[in-house]
């Protein structure tokens, strides 16, 4: 058997120079195999208490040393937003400034700006094929892929490979229906690049459950796109039929419309018919305040993270089934 050219590469790019001089870094990790084929990015905490992504990537660096790359290149940004991860915020800065609503960012913007900014470049210099952004969602919630919204004709080749890659993940493939115009995903997706999110699960902390879901579902991908040899059946996160194989809207509705104490009548997972009870409003005393129900046929992605309700805030996450 032929030696492995693979070249596995571990480094930083600079973000930028702190108040006491000391230097902020984003690391670097990369694997090109030695010979051409399609070059696939991956990135996760952007928001820094989305820490699970960060383990998926370490965990399919190892097995790629394992299971060397057939052809092609893989890199990754583990840790977009080092600030938020320190201080586990979602924001970055007394700012609180949103790293994933800042592409592709300005080399003078705002400091978000200006990390989406190199990112941005760092990514398109390698003229990529698939960037697939790692995020995690509500404490209690389900993986799935998230799919932007079409960004127009024009972009039509990087949409419809997203679209295959979002398949090919083995998650429940939900379609985002709010445009997001400065997201990672959506903003590759304007510069022709296809690109995507996949939701593993809660935020905070690293669940293994959900760390292997995530490694098996990527690896689903660069199987498909030739980077990897299968590693037997594809994965399937297991599915309710209603909503296997087929794309989703997503959907935050219906909203609370009174103040109370939030009690989930669905979880995570269930697949909930249009009109169904999905929780139920009490007041401090006990009384019952409001009975929300489903808008439509949908799956259950995540419920808040707070049994807090105010008037106009979203209680539940769904996948809705599109007939």
């Amino acid at each position: 058997m032929a030696k492995s050219k693979q070249r596995v590469h571990y480094s930083f790019l600079k973000i930028l120079t702190g108040s006491d001089l000391s230097r902020r870094r984003l690391p670097f990790m990369a694997v090109e195999s030695g010979t051409a084929g399609p070059v696939v990015w991956l990135t996760a905490c952007g928001h820094g208490d989305e820490v699970g992504g960060i383990v998926v990537i370490q965990e399919l660096f190892r097995r790629i040393r394992r299971k060397p790359l057939v052809k092609g290149a893989l890199y990754a940004f583990p840790l977009m937003n080092p600030l938020g991860f320190e201080t586990t915020s979602r924001h970055i800065g007394l700012n609180e400034e949103d790293l994933n609503r800042s592409f592709p960012g300005s080399a003078t913007g705002s400091m978000a700006e200006r990390i989406a900014a190199k990112i941005t470049a760092t990514i398109l210099e390698t003229k990529p094929t698939l960037v697939l952004d790692l995020h995690n969602d509500w404490i209690n919630s389900v993986p799935h892929t998230l799919l932007d919204s079409d960004p127009g004709p024009e972009h039509k080749r990087a949409y419809a490979t997203a679209t295959v890659c979002a398949a090919r993940t083995g998650f429940a493939v939900v379609r985002d229906t709010d445009k997001l115009k400065t997201t990672l995903s959506y903003s590759l997706l304007k510069q022709d690049v296809a690109s995507l999110s996949i939701e593993l699960g809660e935020s905070y902390i690293v669940n293994e459950e959900n760390i292997a879901y995530g490694v098996h579902s990527i690896w689903n991908v660069l199987a498909h796109l030739g980077l990897v040899e299968p590693g037997g059946e594809p994965f399937a996160y297991p599915l309710p039929e209603a909503v296997a194989n087929r794309v989703l809207d997503y959907s935050d509705k219906p909203l609370s419309s009174t103040s109370g104490i939030v009690r989930f009548l669905a979880r995570p997972g269930n697949v909930v018919a249009e009109g169904a009870p999905i929780a139920k409003v009490y007041n401090a005393f006990g009384k019952l305040q409001e009975t929300l129900t489903a808008a439509r046929d949908a799956i259950v992605l995540g419920y808040s993270d707070s049994s807090v309700a105010f008037p106009g805030t979203p209680v539940m996450a769904f996948g809705v089934v599109v007939h």
